[in-house]
């Protein structure tokens, strides 16, 4: 009997955890999903949470699945990636607090506390506001005292499932970006930062890098899921910079990631600011590189529930060949995607067509309309970067589920004039990554450059008629624009 050397990854994002076993090669050999139990925290107008013991048991159970579906292999090493921004809080005794997703704003009352936001830009590279974790550390100061005080420290979702995983707990640098308590160009805790948030320091856990060996898997897990007890823990990373690994970029190289949300990012080699504050700058998994980012907020959810809507029973090979048949698209849509020149988002969204009603209106209408204000989002955060830091190249790296839709990608190649390229395995980014940052960790030499790349060109002579897409899409995003002003 052959018996595979494979690797776990944790995956917990925003509206699901995945377990997926991988083999060192990236391919993915079994998975488990489900959906995150999110509760709403009735102390605060904007709040929700997880129950961290009761989103680890379901790990545990989609783990089991995983490796069943896998088969015979021996598994060899465990590593995790999550939503960033998301924070668990870890008890004196060492048990899970409460888990706070990104999508939690119980800190927003307070975001005016902080009076020189501009300095916090120049050190952490993000604006603050309540998305980040140390607002939602002064929500819970505030609101929930007697869990404050019953805390030890915090860790990112990622670091407590690998704290689950290991019993080590540490804070990995990509994750610590999103904290608005850690220095980026430095590289560590920033005294200055903890003072403005009124957060003692001896909440932060050591950082330490990816792809680092965190210890043995703890002999319990090993136990029950029936595994080898040698299993290395390795540490993993944010979601964004485990997929963008995938793409084995180099310096200078932009990538699109496609999954909840969209961050449109370039790799950089030193720390970078735009002097208009619109952008994010974050350390990557890569010790000596950085992510420039604007990013274009939920874009791919939204694809992900029309398609439940208009085809809930068909693949997206049915989609991608009703659009390719369809050209009678008389539609645009707004759906509340994000721009870095924007001060405030668009809460209110929908379609506009032509009526009385044309019986050339069909389902892949909507889809199509949904595509373009995908690609019109990115390609204006992408000019943003290009703006600030430049962009040579003929291509981009795409990634994630978002894009396995070929009609996506050429839409966003004709906008931005870029062959967009994926490589083999794109739309499972965040596993595949994992295996490349576990096969780092153990000195496992892949060749990653063998991987097929499918390369999507940009359209000749299509100019003049996405000019005009666009400022049809401009007039409808500034409509509901309007509309979102009027219901706030």
């Amino acid at each position: 009997m052959n018996i595979t050397d494979a690797y776990i990854v944790i995956d917990i994002g925003t509206g699901n955890v995945r377990v997926a076993v991988v083999n060192p090669n990236g391919n993915v050999l079994g998975v488990g999903r489900g959906d995150i139990n999110y509760i709403r925290d009735e102390l605060y107008p904007e709040s929700i949470y997880f129950e961290p013991d009761q989103l680890w048991q379901q790990i545990a159970e989609l783990a089991k699945s995983a490796l069943q579906e896998a088969g015979t292999v021996k598994v060899t090493a465990l590593t995790t990636t999550s939503q960033r921004e998301g924070i668990v809080l870890i008890g004196r005794d060492g048990m899970s607090l409460i888990g706070l997703p990104n999508i939690d704003h119980r800190g927003r009352e307070w975001e005016d506390n902080i009076s020189d936001k501009s300095r916090v830009y120049n050190l952490t590279g993000r604006y603050p506001t309540s998305l980040f974790s140390a607002y939602k550390l002064g929500g819970i100061r505030q609101r929930r005292p007697d869990m404050w005080k019953e805390t030890r420290f915090f860790l990112s979702i990622s670091d407590w499932a690998e704290y689950k995983l290991s019993g080590v707990a540490k804070y990995e640098h990509s994750q610590a970006s999103e904290t608005l308590l850690y220095d980026v160009a430095a590289g560590k805790w920033s005294d200055e930062l903890t003072k403005m948030f009124n957060i003692d320091a001896d909440y932060c856990t050591p950082v330490t890098e990816s792809a680092k060996v965190s210890g043995a898997i703890l002999p319990e897990l090993a136990e029950s899921w029936a595994i080898n007890s040698s299993a290395s823990v390795i540490t993993g990373g944010g979601d964004t910079q485990l997929a963008i690994r995938s793409t084995q970029p180099a310096v200078d190289d932009v990538i699109i990631v496609s999954g909840t949300t969209t961050p449109i990012v370039k790799i950089v080699d030193h720390y970078i600011t735009d002097p208009e504050e619109r952008t994010w700058t974050s350390r990557d998994i890569h010790p000596e590189h950085f992510i420039f980012e604007a990013n274009a907020g939920v874009t791919g959810l939204n694809y992900q529930r029309l398609k439940e809507v208009f085809y809930p029973n068909e693949g997206y090979d049915v989609i991608e060949k009703e659009l390719a048949e369809n050209p009678h698209r008389h539609c645009v849509a707004s759906l509340g995607s994000l721009i870095a020149t924007e001060d405030l988002p668009v809460i209110s969204g929908g379609f506009v067509f032509p009526v009385p009603v044309s019986h050339e209106l069909s389902r892949s209408s909507f889809v199509w309309a949904t595509l373009l204000d995908i690609a019109f989002s990115i390609s204006e955060n992408y000019k943003v970067l290009k703006e600030v830091s430049g962009h040579s190249s003929d291509y981009v790296w795409a990634c994630g589920g978002g894009l396995q839709s070929r009609a996506l990608r050429q839409l966003i190649a004709n906008i931005i004039n870029k062959k967009v390229q994926v490589r083999t395995g794109f739309e499972q980014a965040s596993a595949v990554g994992g295996a490349m940052v576990c096969n780092e960790a153990l000195g496992i030499d892949i060749n990653e450059a063998d991987t097929y790349i499918d390369v999507v060109a940009p359209e000749d002579n299509l100019q003049s008629e996405y000019e005009k897409l666009f400022d049809k899409w401009k007039n409808t995003r500034a409509y509901f624009k309007k509309l979102s002003a009027g219901e706030k």
